[in-house]
């Protein structure tokens, strides 16, 4: 596993032990991490809060996003996807597609080149969190 995972990684358990749900991103340019972020949709009550939200805002504006790679964690919703599409992030790196998978057609389908990793440590960190704080998670999804 590469170091842009681990950082995304690193970011969801800083989510996590914030008492928020563990999903984290970062965003790289020119092989460098130039954003941070993890979901704190529970910690700021804020609902559009969400990993990859947080690291595109901490990255603030960058110039272009020609060859920006986003890694999450998680698979992006459809708010984080439309973000990445709307900004031509072209390539997203994923630490866990089959936790939630509903939007990797659309972003395919508009270009984005997606590279599922499949780790089972993103996965489990998860599925833990899902159901331990099953109303959490469906809230964070919109499942509620």
């Amino acid at each position: 596993m590469d170091e842009f995972m681990n950082a995304a990684i690193e970011q969801a358990r800083i989510g996590l032990a914030e008492g928020g749900i563990p999903i984290g991103s970062v965003l790289v340019k020119n092989h460098r991490i130039v954003g941070r972020g993890h979901n704190r949709r529970v910690q700021d009550r804020d609902p559009v809060a969400h990993a990859e939200i947080d690291c595109l805002r901490n990255a603030g504006r960058i110039g272009g996003y020609a060859g920006v790679v986003l890694y999450s964690t998680l698979t992006p919703c459809f708010m984080c996807a439309g973000a990445a599409i709307q900004f031509g992030i072209r390539k997203i790196v994923i630490g866990d597609t089959e936790t939630y998978a509903e939007t990797l057609d659309f972003l395919k389908a508009h270009g984005v080149e997606v590279v599922a990793l499949k780790l089972a440590g993103c996965a489990q960190m998860l599925t833990d969190f899902a159901a331990s704080h099953p109303e959490l998670w469906k809230e964070d999804s919109g499942d509620l």
